[in-house]
Formats: C-alpha cells, structure tokens, sequence
C-alpha cells in the first residue's frame, strides 16, 4: 500500500520505518493535513493523520476524489475527522486507542505537582540565586477532594495514582466503573455536585458535542471551592476566555493543561520568529495562575512505540483485506 503520514515529527519516522519493515511505500510530510495539503495525498491509498490535522468533511471529500480509502490516526481522539462523511464515501478510519493511557495520567499528575508546589518559579529562582521560600508555598495532595471528570483508561488511572496521594476521590461518567468504587472508594456524582466539592478537578472527557465548552461561565459559577483545574484532554472542552477570567476573579485557583482549544497550525511547531496572532494564547502563556505544555502528555517512548506500531498494524490488516480491530466504524 501506498502510504502518506501528515504532520510526521522527526521522532516518528524512524518508529514507523522499523514497524512498516519495507512492506507498505510511506512518504512523510510534516506539513499538517488542510484543505490546501489535500493535493499532496494524490496517487495515496492511505494516510496517517494526527490530532493537529484537519479531517473535516470538505476535505474527506477531496480526499475520496484523490483516491485515499484509509485513514488511521496517530492519536486515540478523533473529534478532527468527520466519520460520517467517511463513511458515505467509503473510507475506512480506525484510530490508536491504548497507546498509552500511563502517560496521559503521568502528565496530569506533573501538572498538578508543578503547579501546585510551584516548580517552575522555584527553578527560575535558584537559577538567580534567590532561596528564598515565601512564593513556593503549595499544598498537601493527601486528603484532599479531587474530582475526575470521564473514567476511561486515562481518568482510571488517575484515580489509581490519587488514591496513592490519599486523596477522596469524586468522578463524573455516563457510567460508573463498580471496580473503582470497590478498590478505590470512588464517589460517582453529578457535574453539579462536583463543582461544590472538588478542590482539584481532572479533566480527562472526548470532546463532544455535549462535552464542548463544559466549562464556560455557567459552570464555572457553580464551583465553590476555587479548585485547579487540570486538563489532559481537549482544550475546547473548557471556555478558554471564562477561565482566564475565573482566574482574575479568584473563582479558580489555577489552570494547568496540555491542551488549548485553538492549538492547531501553533502546537508542535517552532514559532520564535512568527508568534501567533492569537491574543487569547498569549494570555495564558502570560498568566501566573496559568502552567500550559505543548500537547505533549503522550510522548512517552513507550506510547511512541505503541502508536507507531498500531498505525501499521491498522494498514497492515487492510491491506490483508481484513477489517482493523480499531475501526471506529
């Protein structure tokens, strides 16, 4: 099979070059995958796309024109494809969902203790010779209320690393997993009680139509207990200009994320010298009560590994004419 990767990062290649083993033809582009890069997917089989790539239902269209048949993602989210518009033209899209659900939860918890115990601030004072402490004052995790907004694989974990921090554990889900109520004495309820109980609240829900912009002023409102809020799973997922602004009125007491809700074409790119004009961006790259990293909670060696060996294991099987176990239709 003929095989285009969109948005390739250097770290990429070589995994998927040692996974594909010479079977399929890959040609990489870093350029992410628009309405204009489209035309690059000519004379391709198949494609590989990344979170930061459009697969919106126009250019499902010009690629079915193009010939592609299969998509696969780089990623366990795929709110950035249109599966309905693939499916009528009769492309087949499966996606990486356990890649690695370690390291998105590793990184929530390194947002978390960062921020909390003031980390970066500390490093910047040391580094000019300042020791003092009065500014790095945190918090004990142990005992605190911390809420877990989707336990999937990732909040799952989440929960399990809380309970190590012996925190009292709230959650959120369309269902309630009986496993970590049993081991970890998880207390399922209400996106409305949770925002008068938590004191720290995980973000860790697929971006939906039901889920986008959750947390916007009406939301924010209910909480009661100034909690950080810490988001490893889509930045739309939280109204950025209502968090800034809950961050000026104190109703929260810090942001920490992975994620930013118009991050596409800006994360993963080098930008010194072409700084996007973006002024809510610059805004929280600004804030104090703001720790923001590069969508980078997935890069793990292991997940890497994971995610360059399922993509081909997605092209291997069609190419076999069979259907891939991670098709999400």
């Amino acid at each position: 099979m003929k095989i285009l990767v969109y948005s390739a990062k250097p770290f990429e290649v070589p995994l998927l070059e040692a996974m594909n083993n010479g079977r399929h033809i890959i040609n990489y582009t870093e350029e992410r995958l628009t309405s204009v890069t489209a035309m690059k997917a000519i004379n391709y089989e198949g494609v590989s796309i990344f979170s930061a790539d459009d697969a919106s239902s126009l250019i499902l269209e010009k690629l079915g024109d193009f010939g592609v048949k299969f998509i696969t993602l780089r990623s366990a989210g795929y709110d950035n494809i249109s599966l309905k518009t693939a499916a009528r033209r009769g492309i087949r899209v499966a996606n990486s969902p356990d890649y690695s659900p370690y390291a998105i939860a590793e990184h929530a918890l390194a947002l978390l203790l960062t921020y909390n115990r003031k980390i970066n601030l500390a490093q910047n004072q040391t580094r000019a010779n300042n020791f003092l402490l009065d500014d790095l004052i945190g918090f004990d995790l142990n005992n605190k209320t911390a809420g877990v907004m989707g336990t999937g694989k990732i909040g799952s974990i989440i929960v399990k690393i809380l309970h190590g921090f012996g925190c009292n554990i709230l959650a959120n889900d369309l269902h309630a997993n009986e496993q970590l109520i049993s081991d970890y004495k998880v207390k399922y309820l209400t996106k409305e009680l949770m925002a008068k109980e938590a004191e720290i609240i995980f973000i860790c829900l697929p971006l939906t139509q039901h889920t986008h912009h959750l947390f916007d002023e009406e939301y924010i409102k209910q909480l009661k207990k100034k909690p950080i809020l810490v988001n490893v799973a889509r930045g739309a997922i939280v109204k950025t200009e209502a968090v800034l602004n809950a961050l000026d009125s104190k109703r929260i007491a810090g942001y920490a994320t992975d994620v930013y809700e118009h991050e596409h074409g800006v994360f993963f790119y080098d930008r010194p010298q072409n700084t996007p004009d973006d002024s809510i961006l610059q805004q929280l790259l600004q804030h104090p009560k703001v720790l923001l990293t590069p969508h980078q909670a997935f890069a793990t060696k292991e997940a890497l590994k994971n995610i360059a060996s399922t993509t081909i294991e997605n092209f291997n099987a069609w190419d076999n004419g069979v259907p891939s176990k991670n098709e999400l239709f």
